[in-house]
């Protein structure tokens, strides 16, 4: 088990065991949600000072807290100016995000139709989700694609997955219109310091 010290993890790591004893997983993200939002609002919850540091290369993935109980993990993710995702998968696990501070732009996407080759999406909604805010996705309605707007500022948002996300489907954009070919990424983990 993976566990790192702040202020109020305890009160974090009580609500998501809280939440997964629920006895469906909308319950379950439902709960999760607003208990997120709720210690993101109140501060009570003081996030390392390490996840407000930002990569120059990629947005950064920090993992603080794995339940060996309960099999989710919880990683903060930092997003330099301009930094996203192409739209992606959470390998078939629900996730619960939340904004811990900035901003978010989240698009999320329905998968038409898909041969041997490539994918074929459609956007269905978009939404700028600002601090204090949480979303879930629950497969099989979890493509999405994830971007800080801002020009300047830092994000910093947290995720809590059903089980260690170490890979997801990457989907690159091809030539044709709406079309995409899918990659499996091996997803790496930034030092917690």
């Amino acid at each position: 088990m993976l566990t790192l010290d702040f202020p109020g993890s305890r009160l974090l790591i009580d609500a998501i065991d809280n939440a997964v004893a629920k006895p469906t997983t909308h319950e379950l993200t439902d709960s999760l949600r607003g208990s997120l939002c709720r210690l993101i609002r109140g501060q009570q919850v003081q996030l390392p000072e390490c996840v407000f540091e930002p990569c120059a290369e990629h947005y950064a993935r920090r993992e603080l807290y794995r339940s060996e109980a309960h099999g989710y993990c919880v990683v903060a993710m930092t997003w330099g100016p301009g930094q996203g995702t192409l739209i992606h998968d959470h390998d078939g696990m629900w996730c619960v995000e939340g904004v811990w501070n900035g901003a978010l732009e989240i698009v999320q996407y329905e998968l038409l139709e898909h041969d041997a080759q490539r994918y074929r999406f459609q956007p269905v909604g978009s939404i700028q989700a600002g601090a204090g805010s949480a979303g879930s996705l629950i497969p099989p309605h979890e493509y999405h694609s994830i971007r800080n707007p801002s020009e300047q500022g830092v994000t910093v948002s947290l995720h809590i997955y059903s089980g260690q996300m170490n890979r997801c489907a990457v989907f690159q954009p091809l030539p044709e219109d709406c079309w995409y070919q899918r990659n499996v990424r091996q997803l790496a983990l930034d030092r917690v310091h």
